[in-house]
């Protein structure tokens, strides 16, 4: 089996609160691979937006070691860090916050836009990630005159433009209808194989988790591996 792209180990969270502290997790491990998809369930405030802040580099955890492709972030400099940010890792909101003035393909753009990648050469990104979310009739509509699915995919196609080893997803069909959620997620699924990267999906759609190669649950600070495939799919919550 391949080596992880991503292991945390032995990951704690604590937040000051007060006069006490309050712990997310104290001891969760975790391991990516390319090609999977893994469900990341639990209760409201159990930490599965921590956790993707930390994987993302965002934040910080209070304890424990977080390794990317087998080197530790807390090696990595201020530089190194900014560019797993950009270029290693893609990040899709529940809120999608895109830049309503610009048009979905400059939304797209930002990402290499901002790491200097020429202009030229970041259209000519921005429409092949459009064209795979199917949006290329689209491209140059401002993002506020785009349908929450179509403002979801290019959220979609622009956490995709740099081509990441790692997709994470907070609450990505959210504030989707259901028709519109539903490809949504058959998108996203389709993602870590087709292009060999590991997908991460913090959500409370069961339906959803169900349907990832791999499914977790965070529960008393840990994260427990659970059946993807249950005989009777549970209904969405």
């Amino acid at each position: 089996m391949a080596d992880p792209i991503l292991r945390a180990e032995q990951l704690a969270k604590t937040y000051r609160s007060g006069e006490s502290d309050l712990t997310v997790f104290s001891s969760l491990d975790l391991e990516l691979r390319a090609g999977e998809s893994v469900a990341l369930v639990g209760e409201s405030g159990v930490g599965k937006s921590t956790l993707l802040h930390l994987l993302a580099a965002l934040d910080t955890p209070s304890g424990g070691e977080i390794y990317f492709e087998q080197r530790p972030l807390s090696n990595f400099s201020e530089i190194e860090l900014a560019d797993y940010r950009n270029r290693k890792v893609g990040y899709i909101w529940q809120n999608h916050h895109l830049l309503p003035e610009f048009t979905a393909l400059e939304n797209v753009m930002m990402p290499l836009l901002i790491g200097e990648t020429p202009r030229e050469q970041a259209e000519g990104v921005g429409r092949k990630w459009l064209e795979a979310v199917g949006l290329t009739q689209r491209a140059w509509h401002q993002a506020g005159e785009l349908s929450g699915g179509e403002q979801q995919r290019v959220a979609l196609a622009r956490a995709l433009s740099s081509e990441p080893r790692l997709l994470l997803a907070d609450e990505p069909t959210g504030n989707l209808d259901q028709n519109t959620g539903e490809s949504i997620i058959d998108l996203l699924l389709s993602l870590p194989r087709t292009y060999h990267l590991a997908a991460v999906i913090a959500t409370h759609n069961l339906g959803l988790a169900h349907r990832c190669d791999r499914l977790l649950r965070i529960e008393g600070g840990r994260c427990l591996e659970v059946d993807p495939s249950p005989a009777q799919p549970p209904a969405e919550r």
